[in-house]
């Protein structure tokens, strides 16, 4: 009798100690990425939901996390970030303001990261990680990194098997400093010399231009499926937006009149070229069957728009972000 209360006491105390902390389903490995991002939206706020939108970028930050003295401080991240965060802009710049004799080195940026990291993970009420990004146009665009040549004199070899081996190192380099991600490549089409970003991009023709891309993107991903990174890879961003490359008098992000058939068979193309694989960018849409002229909507132009000006004004709040998404659910109804 004693034997037998002895097991039941000890699995009671086995399931209650279970039970103080358990492995919230968002948390569980085990589960599918599906059943866990499910589980996880169910927990948050608006305001968490809107703070994984932002993004910090400490040169250009009102709300610095880093002191003076070049220290990184955890109570600043603590006030910029109360809810979480999305993604930390290029951190290799550290404080440097974006002059690269003045960033972190490789080890300084993985160190940064790091102390950013476990900020997130440990002292933030869901504990969900955030991502850093970088520049790597042609090299990771920060202290002691690889610059290789141009893009656009990368894009002029038309080898893709160079541009495999150059973008593979890049995204070690990038991996090795804790970055998550890079801002590449660039798919604008040069067409227009005047235009101050001409050098950004691979060439004018977009054929060309795809394949060089699709040579790129495999480099950065280690393969071309954006589900399954391997070690030492990064997952590649496509850029910029919809004929962006195509600005009035060659001014940077001056309007863009295109009619439809270049828009479609001309600019568009790249995209459709490059639509089989699952990559982060704006031309995933293409991916998912919509037509392109869909794609070019008045609601997707509004779109862009509204991340233009939420970009070039002081860096929103999570809080006042759920506001205006409260008020823009309300009109909708």
């Amino acid at each position: 009798m004693l034997k037998r209360q002895a097991v039941w006491l000890f699995l009671l105390l086995v399931f209650s100690m279970d039970g103080q902390n358990p492995i919230q389903p968002y948390k569980n490995p085990k589960l599918s990425t599906d059943v866990r991002v499910k589980d996880l939206l169910g927990r948050m706020t608006l305001e968490e939901k809107v703070a994984q939108m932002l993004c910090h970028w400490e040169s250009q930050a009102k709300l610095k996390i880093i002191t003076p003295q070049g220290e990184f401080d955890e109570s600043l991240l603590a006030k910029r970030a109360p809810n979480g965060l999305g993604q930390v802009a290029r951190p290799g710049e550290g404080a440097g303001g974006g002059a690269l004799g003045k960033g972190y080195d490789a080890f300084q940026t993985a160190t940064f990261a790091n102390k950013i990291q476990k900020y997130f993970i440990e002292k933030t009420r869901l504990g969900i990680p955030v991502m850093f990004h970088e520049e790597s146009l042609h090299g990771n665009q920060t202290k002691d990194a690889t610059s290789f040549p141009s893009h656009l004199a990368l894009g002029s070899t038309w080898n893709e098997a160079l541009l495999t081996e150059v973008y593979t190192k890049i995204a070690e380099e990038v991996r090795l400093r804790g970055g998550h991600q890079v801002l590449a490549p660039v798919v604008d089409l040069g067409r227009d010399p005047r235009w101050g970003r001409t050098e950004e991009t691979l060439g004018e023709d977009p054929y060309h231009v795809s394949r060089m891309a699709v040579a790129e993107i495999k480099a950065y991903q280690g393969g071309a499926n954006v589900e399954n990174i391997p070690a030492r890879h990064v997952i590649s961003t496509l850029k910029h937006f919809g004929v962006h490359g195509a600005s009035e008098g060659g001014l940077n992000i001056a309007p863009s009149f295109v009619d439809e058939r270049t828009l479609t068979v001309v600019q568009a193309r790249v995209s459709g070229i490059i639509e089989k694989l699952y990559v982060r960018a704006q031309y995933e849409a293409v991916a998912r069957g919509q037509a392109l002229v869909d794609i070019y909507s008045p609601e997707w132009l509004a779109a862009q728009e509204e991340y233009l000006v939420l970009n070039r004004s002081p860096q929103p709040d999570a809080h006042a972000l759920a506001q205006a998404a409260r008020q823009r659910l309300a009109l909708l109804g």
